[in-house]
């Protein structure tokens, strides 16, 4: 089986749905599925069948290392629904990935992330006790000091986004 060993992403124009970017970029970062177009690269050692490791994803251009520099090649299609690669490579793959509609169940995760990362008047995220005085007016928050990296598991994000994990 061939194996991805560089990816290089580009960062779209914009996200989805008007959310702050660091939340797209983390359920992104999460998952296999792009919603906004962008160009990928990837270089890919063969030989074997490879599939592109994120979805939507159009191939653009196919290229071979030659020992002097990228030849365009064809890669014929696999019986699994990825290419075939019949060399060693290095292969190199550009796609346009991302589009479509934002699921219903991944807004719903996005929006749940946001609210967990965001802080509120009252309670700092990822508080997990508060304590007030009343005598000399004391006000204190316990943070979890694992909040942020637990977000997308805190949230309840994590759930929806299962079946969007692997292309």
């Amino acid at each position: 089986m061939a194996v991805t060993i560089k990816q290089q992403e580009a960062i779209p124009a914009s996200y989805p749905n008007g959310l702050p970017d660091h939340v797209w970029q983390r359920i992104e970062a999460y998952i296999a599925h792009r919603f906004t177009e962008r160009e990928v690269i990837w270089t890919v050692e063969g030989p074997g069948e490879w599939c592109p490791p994120l979805t939507p994803a159009t191939i653009d251009t196919v290229e071979v290392w030659n020992g002097t520099g990228w030849e365009t090649c064809t890669a014929p299609d696999a019986p699994l629904g990825g290419f075939w690669l019949a060399g060693e490579g290095p292969y190199r793959f550009t796609a346009t990935v991302g589009g479509g509609t934002v699921p219903a169940a991944v807004h719903e995760a996005a929006t749940r992330l946001s609210d967990y990362l965001a802080e509120t008047a009252d309670m700092p995220a990822g508080t997990r006790s508060y304590s007030y005085q009343i005598g000399e007016l004391a006000e204190r928050f316990r943070a979890d000091p694992d909040a942020t990296g637990k977000a997308m598991q805190n949230s309840g994000a994590a759930d929806l986004l299962r079946p969007y994990r692997r292309a």
